[in-house]
């Protein structure tokens, strides 16, 4: 199966993931000149009517830079939903989805038939994020038309799975669009998930540590003197087990090895409700284990730059000059 007209498109194989709180416009634009999809979840759109405002800029600003620069157009952004049940959101958030025609679709957090359909009735596609095969076989059945596979070692809400296993099992009865998430932040890490069978790579830890996002600087600065061994995975937080600094935990007063679990029905989303995941995360910070290989904060451009020229020796190496 070929990809999508508008995956075709994007000049260097990354997906930026979504990254709660942290992304905003001028990261996603920043990420899309840069020339891989940018990303952003609807939900950091605080109060929602500042979700239309946000759009228009990406859009314009997006549009812009196109007939500035025809020879190196600018990678689609994509929008992160999440079609939990809690989020009272959605339909207000998928109409300006639709007024925008956003080309492509992050879903999250459960695969609806109805979400997949509405996207699809703009020209837009869906790609859902998934943990297990099982999972992902229910994305497609209801409509999506690709996946995100979060392996092993993502942040956030990542799963156990390894990736080789995981892009595996997938490839096994799936051809279509699939990015691969799980401690992602080198070059030769974006080659070896295309090695594996993935189209992309699915990156997040190493943009929060750029100067766009939308990160605390102290929380930028523990990325980037942060390496796997500092990665803790809990579901205190949330109820959904996900990867954290640990250095984060300890400065909020807690023990990073006797954390206990969390209530899932902590996972609530919505117009009033997304204010209290917004507290988790803004003391709590997430991380995936791949953060070894982040060494400074650095402008979303410069970071994909390093990746370019890391995925081009990659290359090299594994054909022999």
């Amino acid at each position: 199966m070929a990809l999508p007209d508008v995956l075709k498109c994007v000049p260097f194989p990354v997906i930026a993931s979504p990254l709660f709180i942290i992304s905003n416009p001028k990261l996603v634009i920043a990420q899309c000149q840069a020339g891989v999809v940018g990303s952003m979840p609807a939900l950091n759109a605080r109060p929602a009517e500042q979700l239309e405002d946000w759009l228009a800029e990406i859009t314009e600003t997006l549009a812009a830079w196109d007939r500035a620069h025809p020879d190196q157009p600018a990678a689609p952004f994509a929008i992160n939903q999440i079609v939990h049940k809690s989020n009272d959101r959605l339909e207000h958030d998928m109409v300006l989805c639709a007024k925008y025609k956003v080309p492509i679709v992050i879903t999250s957090l459960g695969a609806r038939e109805d979400v997949n359909q509405a996207v699809h009735g703009w020209g837009g596609i869906v790609m859902h994020d998934i943990i297990n095969n099982r999972f992902a076989h229910k994305a497609i059945e209801k409509g999506a038309d690709g996946l995100i596979a979060v392996a092993a070692g993502a942040g956030g809400h990542a799963g156990t799975t390894s990736p080789f296993a995981l892009v595996q099992e997938i490839r096994e009865w799936f051809d279509g669009p699939l990015a691969l998430s799980g401690s992602i932040a080198h070059g030769r890490s974006i080659l070896a998930a295309q090695a594996m069978g993935a189209d992309f790579a699915y990156i997040g830890s190493a943009f929060i540590a750029t100067e766009e996002a939308r990160a605390a600087e102290a929380y930028k600065q523990m990325i980037v003197d942060s390496s796997s061994a500092d990665v803790v995975y809990s579901s205190k937080f949330t109820g959904v087990h996900g990867n954290y600094l640990r250095g984060s935990i300890v400065k909020a007063g807690l023990d990073p090895e006797n954390l206990g679990e969390g209530d899932p029905s902590q996972m609530t989303f919505g117009s009033d409700r997304d204010a209290q995941q917004a507290k988790a995360w803004k003391d709590i910070w997430g991380s995936g284990q791949g953060i070894g290989a982040v060494k400074q904060v650095l402008p979303a451009a410069e970071l994909v730059a390093r990746l370019k020229v890391e995925y081009a020796e990659a290359r090299r190496a594994l054909c022999g000059g």
